[in-house]
């Protein structure tokens, strides 16, 4: 074999090494999502790709084939071209023997270099950056090979599941699709500038339905405008006026026994006409849909959808009032500040290191506005004031703070045992000897603190 030959065999083992390369990493890194897509759009050859995908036994079989084969053969080709070059040239400097062995192991090295760069690490890399186009371009030639060593691969793949089953190890691949893997998505395209911040911040939101609790999105019972039965016109008239809703409940003697709820739209339609308002016509109060306190907002959406209404009373374990949500609350949790930024309202930003936020703010945009990820005994509250309620364990008084998470959480305004109004300063969170004495829950002291 002449030098050419020797050399053009070499470069053509190279290339076949980078083949199988890249179709290994391509079939390996291919998002099934994005198949999909290229499949919805008419590519025929991503449906196979998927279809291997499910069953990759055989075509990673085919490819160690391959590899290995190639990798044999390169050597034996490579030391057979290059030694009889670098053996002459050893020989000037040291004896016969001892240049032969330095004109192998530079062979040797040279080959094994040509193969790492030209048919391993720049090919995979290649085909890392856009593993779908590359798959769907190489499944073709990848089937026909499957098809033509069939035999073989029959046989390691049977030698392959005996191993498999013998050391209890996973065969197939779980395609299962989890909301994480969805949230870390959108995270992925606000990052790239493919998604708005705030339309990510949207589908988390949507996410957090079904772990966000009614008491974060409704309004609170000492918030609630509401009717008595016999309430006469012009006290209806005023607390209108006063208090403008889109619907207000109807009680008998206090705000715990509801008998229902009236929409202003029917009320402004009896005004128009100049008839007088009497709450106890059958024809204006409507039944209100109630919900125990623990639903999520998905099992809200839920029962607005079964029974038809956008209103619903909310009620404790004690059949008490504990306040009202309508499906524009919800979907006023899920929109964020995409439309209308709630925190707004409640959380004021004073400067660089301090936040004014209402107690009653639900914990969750307290996390997501301060970046907390995780804090104590999360599921026993709702709201800040409810984890400061447990943080102090007792009924928070003006100056109380806690801290928590490089945060100094200090109540400025209480009202009737409701907080009103927190500062929030942002500090460098203390020692470890100090954050494990804050662990305790304060007895007499106003301040609980918890790096």
């Amino acid at each position: 074999m002449t030098l050419g030959q020797s050399l053009f065999l070499l470069a053509l083992l190279v290339a076949a090494g980078a083949f199988f390369s890249i179709a290994e990493i391509a079939m390996a890194a291919s998002r099934r999502l994005r198949l999909r897509q290229l499949a919805e759009q008419g590519d025929g050859r991503a449906e196979r790709v998927m279809r291997v995908q499910e069953q990759p036994g055989h075509y990673f079989t085919v490819i160690q084939i391959g590899v290995n084969a190639l990798g044999v053969l390169g050597g034996i080709v490579g030391e057979g071209l290059l030694s009889p070059y670098f053996t002459p040239f050893f020989a000037l400097w040291m004896s016969e023997a001892a240049a032969g062995t330095a004109g192998f192991l530079a062979a040797f090295l040279l080959v094994t270099s040509l193969f790492i760069l030209g048919s391993d690490l720049a090919p995979k890399r290649v085909s890392m950056a856009v593993p779908e186009k590359v798959a769907v371009r190489i499944i073709g030639p990848m089937l026909f090979l499957m098809t033509v060593l069939k035999p073989v691969v029959w046989l390691y793949a049977k030698l392959t599941d005996l191993l498999m089953a013998l050391f209890k190890l996973p065969q197939q691949r779980d395609e299962t699709i989890t909301s994480d893997d969805i949230l870390a998505l959108t995270e992925a395209g606000a990052l790239s500038g493919a998604l708005e911040r705030r339309e990510q911040q949207v589908i988390e939101n949507v996410f957090e339905l079904d772990t966000r609790t009614v008491p974060s999105s409704m309004t609170a019972r000492e918030h609630i405008a509401y009717f008595l039965i016999d309430d006469p016109d012009e006290v209806i008239r005023a607390r209108i006026a006063k208090e403008p809703y889109a619907a207000y409940p109807v009680c008998e003697k206090d705000i715990d026994h509801v008998i229902g709820y009236v929409e202003a739209r029917d009320l402004f339609q009896r005004v128009l006409n100049g008839r007088p308002i009497h709450l106890r016509d059958n024809d204006l109060v409507r039944k209100a849909l109630v919900l125990p306190d623990r639903l999520t907002l998905a099992e809200v959406l839920d029962q607005f959808r079964l029974v038809g209404q956008d209103f619903a009373i909310i009620v404790n374990e004690y059949s008490l009032v504990v306040g009202l949500i309508t499906l524009n609350d919800v979907m006023s949790t899920v929109m964020g500040g995409l439309v209308h930024d709630r925190d707004d309202d409640m959380i004021v930003r004073r400067d660089e290191n301090s936040w004014l936020i209402d107690g009653i703010t639900p914990i969750q945009d307290v996390q997501r506005v301060l970046e907390i990820d995780t804090l104590l005994h999360e599921d026993e509250y709702e709201t800040l004031a409810g984890f400061l309620m447990v943080m102090l364990r007792r009924v928070p008084r003006r100056t109380d703070s806690v801290t928590w998470g490089g945060y100094k959480f200090e109540v400025m305004d209480v009202d009737s045992y409701r907080i009103d109004q927190v500062l929030v300063t942002r500090f460098t969170p203390p020692a470890e000897g100090e954050a494990a004495e804050a662990g305790r829950p304060p007895a007499a002291p106003a301040d609980a603190r918890q790096a």
